[in-house]
């Protein structure tokens, strides 16, 4: 068994390891980065890209009214404080923790810009605001070479955060018309320059991969998986792993940095802790096994039984969930159980709807339904592959009528029922005022509404044939659960005191959001934030 020896050894390549990694190598350490797939990228590089980031410096630039104190108070308003994972300590430290990101990534190359239309998720609430998310502006990903043929990323188009609430209503509305035509012509502007230009997760994702493997030359494992912490004297010093299929023990003089994301994938874990199997849209390469080795160690654990969840169509077998955020806010539309009743706001936050779905029988069938203008109006993306709709009607996944009546016995529901449930729907529809669960009442609703539909945005009534329903069930964006850290992303003993040597960040570690998700990004915001602040203790470690 062959032994090597680095400052900081980085476990994942998601944006809490690259945060982390970029970090390290600022504060002028030796890193490795370890992946256990044959891809690098990990959720984040998958995912809409989108940072949240209260009082960042971009919101200073743009002279828009933020500060260190509307953050903290929206934070507690709705996170609030009954885990050690939502500390204040910790939520302070994420939101003094946000500029350092910010202008370190900047320092090495990486172009932010900030998605001023995007709500927070709760925008009413003491602290609330617009325009706080940020994302990487569409990065050229011939910058990374051969490392492209490698990444995680699915969107090979220069989409962008902002960009998705107009796409959606690109033949409904004259400003998405505008988006759409904008996008296309982005994307053959740098066809046309020569470049491959990516948005999203992909363009964070290759960002980060440009600043840490090709400005600061830190080496990245591929197929590196990590077999067990080696620990001395109650202290983490480095790692077992594999490379080209031979054990390999590395020392890590100042630390390890867990980044390896949750256990969504693990069917066995999720059963443990939640009840589910879980339909999860992150890297499958998320499995728990990081998080196993450190029980061994003495970690502590919160939020095992939460995760970012969602509503996602049910996907047929072999292919990847399609999670749900826009489709199902647009007017024209519902969501029913399998008696026909609404459950819910079908426009609030994807986890406020999943716990909903969870609360209300989380093992129960869903229906997304939706008359002709849903279908012909607004971008559906579970819908556009015409071969998949054939084998989603064919396996009862998708049911086409002409009729309400119809729809329903291809449903399985009382025609009656559903009746009763839209013709109530479509008074609220016509009143503009959702009585029984507020639909349409937050700017977070109305910003994936359609403007053109009065006098609600978010509610237009079920009438015009022919009607669609599709099979929906519970989702994720993936576990939210694990290990308990400190302000400096240490991992911590259920005593609380510190595991020497050991840091995680990212889906690995309890989220600092608690059970909810304040905006656009409260993933991979922490996840950088803490990524870089596990970095920076490090840093001034002098063991």
């Amino acid at each position: 068994m062959s032994e090597l020896s680095y400052d900081v050894v980085v476990v994942g390549t998601g944006g809490a390891g690259f945060a982390a990694a970029m970090g390290a190598a600022d504060e002028g350490l030796r890193v490795l980065m370890l992946e256990s797939t044959d891809k690098w990228g990990g959720s984040t590089a998958m995912s809409g890209g989108g940072m949240w980031l209260p009082n960042s410096p971009l919101m200073q630039r743009d002279g828009i009214g933020d500060s260190r104190e509307e953050a903290l108070a929206y934070l507690e308003a709705t996170v609030g404080d009954d885990y050690r994972a939502t500390s204040r300590e910790r939520k302070e430290a994420f939101v003094d923790g946000i500029e350092d990101f910010v202008t370190t990534a900047e320092k090495y190359g990486m172009s932010f810009v900030r998605s001023t239309d995007y709500p927070d998720y709760y925008p009413e609430l003491p602290g609330g605001k617009i325009g706080r998310a940020i994302e990487v502006d569409p990065f050229d990903s011939k910058k990374i070479g051969s490392w492209w043929k490698t990444t995680r990323a699915l969107m090979p188009l220069p989409l962008k955060t902002d960009d998705v609430w107009l796409l959606a209503r690109a033949w409904s509305t004259p400003a998405g018309f505008v988006r759409g035509a904008s996008f296309v012509f982005r994307t053959l502007g740098g066809a046309v320059q020569g470049k491959r230009r990516v948005g999203t997760g992909a363009a964070l994702a290759c960002s980060f991969l440009d600043i840490v493997v090709q400005k600061q030359r830190t080496e990245l494992w591929l197929s590196s998986p990590l077999r067990g912490l080696v620990v001395t004297d109650g202290r983490v010093t480095g790692v077992q792993t594999v490379r080209d299929g031979k054990p390999v023990t590395i020392t890590a003089t100042r630390g390890v940095v867990l980044a390896a994301g949750g256990f969504d994938h693990n069917t066995v874990l999720r059963q443990k802790y939640q009840g589910v199997d879980g339909n999860p849209s992150g890297n499958p390469g998320n499995v728990g096994e990081t998080i196993e080795m450190t029980e061994d160690i003495g970690a502590a654990f919160e939020l095992m039984d939460d995760a970012w969840w969602g509503a996602s169509v049910e996907p047929l077998p072999g292919a990847g969930a399609g999670f749900l955020v826009s489709e199902r806010s647009m007017p024209h539309s519902i969501i029913v159980d399998s008696e026909g009743d609404r459950i819910a706001n079908e426009s609030e936050s994807y986890v406020d709807l999943g716990h909903h779905m969870l609360e209300h029988d989380k093992d129960g069938t869903y229906w997304l339904l939706a008359d002709a203008r849903h279908a012909h109006r607004y971008l559906r993306t579970y819908a556009m592959d015409p071969r998949a709709n054939k084998a989603m009607v064919e396996a009862g996944i998708l049911v086409k009528a002409s009729t309400l009546p119809e729809l329903a016995r291809g449903m399985g529901i009382e025609t009656s029922r559903l009746k009763a449930t839209i013709e109530r729907f479509n008074g609220f529809a016509r009143s503009g005022v959702d009585a029984d669960f507020g639909r349409g009442n937050s700017a977070y609703d109305r910003y994936y509404g359609d403007p053109m539909v009065h006098p609600n945005p978010n509610l237009g009534p079920i009438e015009k044939g022919p009607f669609t329903a599709f099979k929906i069930v519970l989702g994720d964006l993936g576990t939210k659960g694990g290990v308990v850290t400190d302000a400096d992303a240490r991992v911590l003993r259920e005593d609380g005191s510190v595991i020497e040597g050991l840091y995680a960040a990212g889906n690995v570690s309890a989220s600092v959001m608690g059970r909810t998700y304040p905006g656009p990004g409260s993933t991979i915001g922490p996840a950088v934030v803490f990524g870089l602040r596990a970095a920076r203790h490090m840093g001034r470690s002098t063991r």
